[in-house]
């Protein structure tokens, strides 16, 4: 159907299903157009972007998805001009796009929390990950927080996220091992002590166990955002 996807630097995606579907393919880069600088404009990081808890895609109506198609084309057209102002209209086509799939999944968003409002299990487990995933990476000790077994809790989080606590758990210090990579000076040493490892060396092993590359590596490959600066 009308689906958008979002997906990450070295995010894991299987394609599962009808091979002739036709995929429209929007690439950009950090430097090109940073979604952290530009959060107050789009509000995309950690909703469309770099969110463990929410599905990366969203499925929109006719009117908007023909819409989003339309300036994609747009895109291309003034991407293959070589008019010197075409840096400029790029991003603002971007931020249409972002702006409008925002708008879209959080709208999505509010319906489903209603939806899901009865199990209330789910959005305390959300929360405890959120305060204590620096230190407390056990499916266990987050089972006692909640008075469940480690077995009902993993239960209940497999079937309304799809994921196993201790996945989540690996995801979040991830994305924020990802974050302080890509939007910090910091070393990885000093990466590591801020994430509790033990050291760079087990943080390295960690990264690259779940990444498929080491922190070094990704860094480079993704660079440093201006933020950083």
């Amino acid at each position: 159907g009308n689906t958008i996807l979002f997906l990450s630097p070295y995010q894991n995606f299987k394609w599962s299903g009808d091979t002739k579907t036709a995929i429209q393919l929007l690439k950009f880069h950090g430097d090109f157009y940073c979604i952290e600088y530009h959060k107050k404009e789009v509000a995309c990081n950690g909703l469309l972007f770099n969110n463990i808890y929410l599905a990366p895609h969203i499925g929109i109506s006719n009117e908007y998805f023909d819409e989003i198609k339309q300036i994609v084309r747009k895109m291309k057209i003034d991407n293959e001009s070589g008019n010197p102002y075409s840096n400029a209209v790029l991003k603002s086509y971007l931020q249409l796009i972002l702006a409008l799939c925002s708008r879209e999944k959080s709208i999505l968003i509010g319906h489903a929390e209603l939806d899901q409002i009865e199990n209330k299990h789910i959005i305390v487990f959300q929360e405890l990950i959120e305060k204590y995933y620096l230190r407390e990476r056990s499916p266990s000790f987050y089972a006692s927080e909640l008075r469940l077994s480690s077995s009902t809790l993993s239960k209940q989080i497999k079937k309304q996220i799809g994921k196993t606590p201790t996945r989540l758990i690996q995801e979040r210090v991830i994305l924020e091992s990802k974050k302080l990579l890509h939007l910090t000076n910091k070393s990885v040493k000093e990466i590591a002590m801020e994430l509790h490892f033990d050291d760079e060396y087990y943080f390295s092993r960690y990264f690259k166990k779940n990444v498929g590359m080491s922190p070094l590596h990704y860094r480079r490959d993704v660079g440093i955002s201006i933020v950083a600066k």
